[in-house]
């Protein structure tokens, strides 16, 4: 890929579209494919899950993940770990992957059984915007104009599609009492969930400077592996672990998943961040529940509707907001 960048900085002809969007956009277009890496990963750990149980998906698709990891670095870098990482960038790599996989992912998945997957889908829309704030305190960055009507779009489009209307009820008098439509338990957990993608990709992009992409993603990826383990300690787990290593269809969808989610997902979302502000990157990469209405209607049959056609299309006007 860094070849590829330097081929099209050395003089290709402006008219061509395709290379200069590549070669001004080299983050945006990691995020987009990182969007579509996350839709297949999405699609394949549903269908594990629902065999395997959810705890046990996230433990071993990091697993698988750190296999394929492993593989493609000894024969891109010549070492099959990060070695030779800085302590500053195992410091805050290892934090992104505890607060990302770890945190993160315990609380969006406990989040679906407290508050169903649309809730805590339209609040982990709120990651790109809570990972700007912390892009802003944190590292300085900026956002242009374009860029924050891009974000807005973007949100307001998969907010459309995940979200469905309800009636409120009133009292006999009329008067309509302000109360959480949901657990309070439940909107914290979709809150942790998206706090710990936004605090996990400010860390990341903080613990990666100047050191190689998928190095960086091995140590995060170790970093959650090794706080599941302890959690599958602490609760007894293992044994489920291992029962699903038996089940052959389930772990054949898992190793899908673990190559275009650990694997390519996770460290095209790294080298998306590392050429693009992250809260640009993290509202691309937030389209998945757009994304994922094709393959749906497609794989399960399901019926989609005129909101969430026109908030597909929303979503996608707002990310060609950041191209222009």
């Amino acid at each position: 890929m860094a070849r590829r960048f330097r081929i099209l900085k050395t003089g290709l002809p402006e008219d061509k579209k395709e290379e200069y969007i590549l070669m001004h956009h080299p983050g945006e277009i990691a995020a987009l494919l990182t969007a579509v890496f996350w839709t297949i990963t999405a699609l394949a750990f549903e269908a594990a899950s629902r065999k395997i149980g959810s705890m046990v998906v996230n433990l071993l698709r990091l697993m698988a993940g750190f296999c394929f990891l492993t593989l493609f670095v000894f024969f891109y870098r010549g070492s099959l770990l990060p070695l030779d990482a800085t302590p500053h960038a195992w410091l805050y790599l290892t934090l992104s992957g505890l607060i990302g996989f770890v945190f993160g992912d315990l609380c969006l998945f406990q989040a679906f059984v407290v508050v169903g997957a649309r809730i805590s889908m339209l609040l982990m829309a709120l990651a790109p915007p809570m990972t700007a704030l912390i892009g802003w305190m944190v590292l300085g960055e900026t956002l242009s104009w374009k860029s924050w009507i891009g974000m807005t779009l973007t949100i307001s489009g998969i907010a459309l599609v995940v979200l469905k209307r309800h009636t409120a009820q009133e009292s006999n008098g009329g008067f309509r009492r302000v109360k959480f439509n949901y657990p309070l338990w439940g909107i914290l957990l979709g809150l942790g969930g998206a706090a710990g993608q936004a605090v996990g990709l400010v860390l990341s992009k903080v613990g990666m400077r100047g050191y190689d992409t998928f190095a960086s993603t091995q140590i995060r990826v170790i970093a959650g592996i090794a706080g599941f383990a302890l959690l599958f300690t602490i609760m007894g787990f293992w044994k489920h672990a291992f029962r699903a290593l038996s089940m052959r269809k389930p772990m054949l969808q898992l190793s899908l998943g673990a190559f275009f989610g650990p694997f390519l997902g996770v460290s095209f979302s790294l080298i998306s961040i590392k050429y693009a502000d992250t809260g640009v990157a993290s509202t691309i990469m937030a389209i998945v529940p757009v994304l994922i209405i094709p393959p749906s209607m497609i794989l399960y049959k399901e019926k989609v509707t005129f909101k969430e056609v026109a908030g597909a299309m929303l979503a996608v006007s707002g990310v060609g907001m950041f191209f222009l």
